[in-house]
């Protein structure tokens, strides 16, 4: 194919921007790449990294449950009595009487009408926002909201919105702005229940207030924040005393409920319709049994001791104080999920890597994650953390931030 005055014509390669991706590469040759860093020991609050013996403060293992015999023993035995997986969806060959068990005992234990297990926490939000938000519809959303919300927002056909974060008068000004520019259809409020890098509770009271004025439904991914918040461990509206207001409410089973999966809280008719249009969990296969029995097993834990919770927030309070207590910026977390702003991405790597030689395992953090010039190290504990680990962590944090210059 040639164009017009014969000149050759250039096609782009497709893969070219692969091959120019240094980004990885240059990290790797400064020594201090943090990802994918195999672990070799089971998981728990001290693990094997690469050979090195280190302090957990990078899990979102928040009850402590992922290593409890009682959930290891039920992932096992569902495995020799169901077998290894399901080989279906939950719409044709893939529902097990254990999904159904599961999705009882979740209903009655966040408090909605019925639930609606899908294969992962991120197809949960994908699929149900999508299925919902159709092309004369709204959706707004937190600009810190998980990355499986923003890609649920662009797979519907809605109009897409967002507000600043946590900021209520910009989620109103947002609000009026869709409502005064002609909107046919309806609009849904998207927001992560507890921030995931940040560790801040969203403002529910004053979302629900302003979703009853534009006539807005209401969902809230409470992925960090089931088994954490509440009375009972059952959410952030539970902890807001809000949970008819919510309308729907999604939760993951890869944090306290120490397995792998997700699912999505509501009325019976909204969750009906979910389960018969949702492509993620109609085109996927379904949770493995050992899945299931792990989630239900951690939930008899959840609801029998709730002295794990008491103690998380003994903990991650204790955590906050120390951190202030040294100096450092935290920003505004009211949970397990304590972050420690560095700055620029180079400088967190480094801060990273110099934790994690002295045998402490976080998770840097750094833009589009967070804003630019606000890169963190995100920490995170659990309920079963001794003052011991705890002390050392304390240490080594302000040890390194001394040397870093992020403290004096």
């Amino acid at each position: 194919m040639q164009a017009k005055d014969n000149a050759e014509v250039t096609y782009v390669d497709l893969l070219e921007k692969c091959r120019v991706f240094t980004a990885p590469r240059d990290v790797r040759a400064l020594g201090i790449y943090p990802y994918f860093h195999p672990i070799q020991s089971a998981p728990g609050d001290e693990v094997v990294v690469d050979g090195k013996e280190c302090i957990m403060v990078g899990s979102n293992n928040y009850l402590g449950l992922v290593n409890h015999p009682k959930v290891k023993e039920a992932a096992a035995k569902a495995a020799v009595d169901f077998g290894s997986g399901c080989t279906g969806s939950r719409f044709l060959n893939g529902t097990l009487d254990l999904h159904l068990e599961l999705e009882h005992r979740l209903a009655r234990f966040i408090g909605k009408e019925r639930v609606l297990v899908f294969s992962t926490g991120f197809q949960t939000n994908l699929g149900t926002i999508s299925c919902l938000v159709g092309k004369n519809d709204a959706i707004v959303i937190d600009r810190q909201d998980h990355a499986c919300i923003v890609d649920g927002a662009r797979l519907s056909h809605g109009k897409l919105h967002k507000f600043a974060h946590n900021d209520m008068a910009d989620l109103e000004r947002v609000l009026t702005n869709v409502r005064n520019n002609g909107l046919r259809g309806g609009l849904l409020i998207v927001v992560d229940g507890v921030f995931s890098m940040e560790g801040d509770i969203c403002d529910l009271p004053e979302i629900a207030r302003l979703a009853e004025k534009f006539n807005a439904s209401i969902m809230v991914d409470d992925a960090h924040a089931v088994g954490v918040l509440g009375e009972t461990g059952a959410g952030t509206a539970e902890h807001f005393n809000l949970i008819d207001e919510t309308d729907l409410i999604v939760g993951t089973f890869s944090k306290s409920f120490a397995s792998l999966g997700g699912f999505v809280a509501g009325d019976a008719d909204v969750i009906e319709f979910i389960q018969h249009t949702a492509r993620s969990l109609i085109f996927s296969a379904s949770i493995t049994p050992s899945s299931a029995a792990a989630v239900l097993a951690a939930l008899d834990i959840i609801e029998a001791e709730p002295e794990r919770r008491h103690n998380l927030w003994r903990n991650a309070r204790r955590m906050q104080r120390e951190f202030r207590n040294l100096g450092l910026d935290i920003g505004n977390t009211e949970t397990p999920i304590v972050p420690i702003v560095v700055g620029e991405d180079l400088e967190c790597f480094a801060f990273w890597k110099a934790l994690y030689d002295e045998g402490v395992f976080t998770n840097p953090v750094i833009s589009p994650a967070v804003s630019p010039g606000r890169a963190m190290i995100r920490t995170s504990y659990t309920a079963t953390m001794t003052d011991d680990q705890l002390d050392r962590v304390v240490e080594v944090v302000g040890k390194v931030a001394r040397q870093k210059g992020l403290i004096s």
